[in-house]
């Protein structure tokens, strides 16, 4: 890891739509960037009404210019609607046109899952916490960015 991830700010928006499971997310998320060595006081968590509401919270947040990375974590369930697609869809195209247009990096922990148990699975269960693996990703994003900007111009 270089200095660059853990320098600066981290903001991590949460969905508290299935709060049970994002909670753990943001547990996950919050062991990881500890790990990594971003101290609490330079992480800021939004709570947000769901995952539709994300990329605002994040377009918003990276517009401040305050952070480093986000850290975008929700949990869509599929019903017996379209529902499901519509936001898990709108969530994934959203947070990557934040990404884009303000060239940070967004790590993606929205769960996409077909049941209450697979979401809570994969929130701190057999499957892993994705919390933890999205905030690892936009660390290492941003030292993948600091490592294409840092280096030297080719002939």
């Amino acid at each position: 890891m270089t200095v660059a991830a853990t320098a600066g700010r981290v903001a991590v928006v949460v969905s508290r739509y299935n709060e049970l499971v994002t909670q753990r997310l943001l547990a996950g998320a919050r062991s990881r960037l500890s790990e990594r060595g971003v101290e609490e006081s330079a992480v800021d968590v939004v709570w947000v009404p769901g995952a539709f509401e994300l990329p605002l919270a994040a377009a918003t947040a990276a517009a401040t210019g305050r952070y480093r990375a986000i850290v975008a974590l929700g949990c869509v369930i599929r019903g017996e609607t379209a529902h499901f697609e519509y936001v898990a869809g709108e969530a994934a195209r959203g947070l990557q046109t934040v990404a884009l247009t303000y060239l940070i990096p967004i790590g993606f922990g929205v769960l996409t899952t077909e049941t209450f148990d697979q979401a809570v699975d994969r929130a701190g269960g057999d499957a892993g916490n994705k919390g933890y693996e999205a905030a690892d990703a936009a660390l290492r994003m941003v030292d993948a960015l600091g490592a294409i900007q840092g280096a030297a111009p080719r002939d």
